[in-house]
């Protein structure tokens, strides 16, 4: 695997802090979320800080690298061309799901709006690795995926994370974009413990490091990226830190934008615990050569012993002992590479990625689709929650997706929540409720804003024309002033809204 080169520290570029972002002392680089990005027309501010040689990364978040369903090429190639329109030196994604359904399992195709937990089993596993690989062929630059927060647990999972991890890095040679916050979310949500992950982590695998806050409340963890980075996750990147130096560390806000003085004050924070865990470790390095700190010389050596536990098959029923060796052990065993001349982020890694199992791979594709398709439908379609899993927990995550659906179709439909005011919110969740989204988010503000005039809504006469026209001017296939061949389809339309 080519060894990665510096990234430094940087932050989520995103509109609303874009004049903040550039004015910013320190900031190395920056990521944009890729769906916002229109290559033809960057975002000025993008443009001025690539020209200052500052690096920026897209970020993609709807792929669906986790799904049942090969990778889709539009959306690869989108990707891809986002990629080479910023001069990027590579790409990343998240390990989910994000849709289910359709012609693996005959049914309608559903939309999370959410990036999902993909179950930690074989067959997800072999899923994941072949659609990686695909990707990974289709984009011009390396490709890292990410870790992400869960609310839910699988039923029947057959590895840990970190586990998880190691065996898609070692496989398909992908990097790994690892969240630490998305670490401690899982632990406070699902009880997995961080250092575990982080042992059994392919830490050379690792191109950069996501740190966000996020909020408790009734004893779910919410991975908000809208309040500030708590102790917790700062102490998850220390002990990464301490392991290796991580090529990257990049902040997150999408909500709840503080001042520029905040922002700057929490990538301090970052910089500090990054220093400091290299000089603690700089420090055991030191003491580890000193004579006096060498295991004594008489039986069996003390890492040989460990070792060989580590190796050890199990020796009873009752015994925890693994039948595998840890991945530390495993790392112990191998040589330390030798640093390599200089950085390149440029270049895709020598994969030596396991024999693609190619069309063997249908059953295991068709299983692991029926599973996210109960499972979303359980979440977005008002559907019984599948067996196994938790239905508290399946409520609340259920919820969760409500309310991002309808703050996100705030965002990219603003007039809405204009014209509705304070009852926009009750109105889309009712409207939600057993009305899975099929179509992206614009998509759903114009079937939420056609559910509310079919239903006489809203009463006021005046606010319902202003939303008629709304919808009728954005529900064609183009401007209603540069379709005249249109006019019977509107008043189709119109007689229908009357009716």
């Amino acid at each position: 695997m080519t060894r990665l080169g510096r990234l430094g520290t940087g932050i989520g570029w995103r509109p609303e802090i874009a004049e903040a972002v550039e004015r910013m002392p320190g900031v190395d680089w920056v990521e944009a979320v890729s769906e916002n990005l229109c290559p033809g027309h960057l975002p000025e501010s993008l443009r001025r800080l690539r020209e200052r040689g500052v690096t920026v990364v897209p970020h993609g978040v709807s792929l669906g690298l986790g799904g049942a369903d090969r990778p889709d090429e539009s959306r690869l190639a989108a990707l891809a061309e986002r990629a080479e329109a910023l001069g990027a030196p590579l790409v990343t994604e998240h390990i989910a799901f994000v849709r289910a359904g359709g012609a693996l399992t005959a049914s309608p195709s559903l939309e999370a709006g959410h990036l999902l937990p993909v179950p930690r089993t074989r067959d997800a596993l072999d899923v994941l690795c072949e659609n990686v690989r695909i990707a990974q062929a289709a984009l011009p630059v390396p490709l890292a995926v990410e870790n992400i927060a869960a609310l839910l647990r699988w039923p029947g999972e057959e590895m840990t994370e970190g586990q998880f991890l190691y065996d898609l890095a070692d496989r398909t040679g992908v990097r790994l974009l690892i969240d630490v916050a998305n670490l401690h979310t899982n632990h406070v949500n699902r009880g997995e413990d961080p250092a575990r992950a982080l042992d059994e982590l392919p830490v050379e695998a690792i191109a950069y490091v996501h740190v966000a806050g996020g909020v408790e409340r009734d004893g779910v963890w919410y991975d908000s990226h809208a309040h500030p980075v708590p102790r917790p996750v700062l102490d998850i990147l220390a002990d990464l830190a301490s392991r290796v130096t991580p090529p990257g560390v990049l902040l997150e806000r999408d909500e709840n934008f503080p001042g520029p003085g905040e922002l700057e004050r929490e990538l301090a924070a970052i910089r500090g615990t990054l220093e400091e865990a290299g000089a603690a470790e700089r420090g055991r390095a030191a003491a580890s050569t000193e004579p006096s700190a060498q295991p004594a010389a008489s039986g069996t050596p003390v890492l040989a012993l460990a070792l060989a536990l580590a190796l050890a098959p199990p020796v009873g029923p009752g015994l925890a002992l693994a039948s595998t060796p840890p991945r530390a052990a495993r790392r112990a065993l191998a040589p330390t590479p030798a640093p390599a001349a200089g950085p390149d982020l440029t270049s895709t890694p020598p994969a030596t990625p396991a024999p693609d199992p190619g069309p063997g791979l249908a059953p295991a594709r068709q299983r692991l689709a029926l599973t996210q398709a109960a499972l979303l439908s359980a979440l977005v379609a008002g559907t019984p929650v599948p067996e196994g899993f938790d239905r508290v927990r399946a409520g609340v995550q259920a919820r969760a997706l409500a309310a991002k659906r309808a703050d996100v179709v705030a965002k990219v439909a603003a007039e809405l929540p204009e014209l509705l005011g304070a009852g926009y919110r009750a109105a889309f969740l009712g409207y939600a409720r057993g009305r899975p989204m099929t179509g992206g988010y614009r998509r759903d503000a114009l079937d939420f804003a056609e559910h509310l005039l079919l239903a006489g809504h809203p009463r006021d006469a005046r606010t319902r024309r202003l939303l008629r026209d709304w919808w009728l001017e954005r529900s064609g296939p183009a401007p209603r002033s540069q379709r005249p061949a249109a006019r019977l389809a509107r008043a189709t339309r119109r007689a229908l809204l009357r009716h």
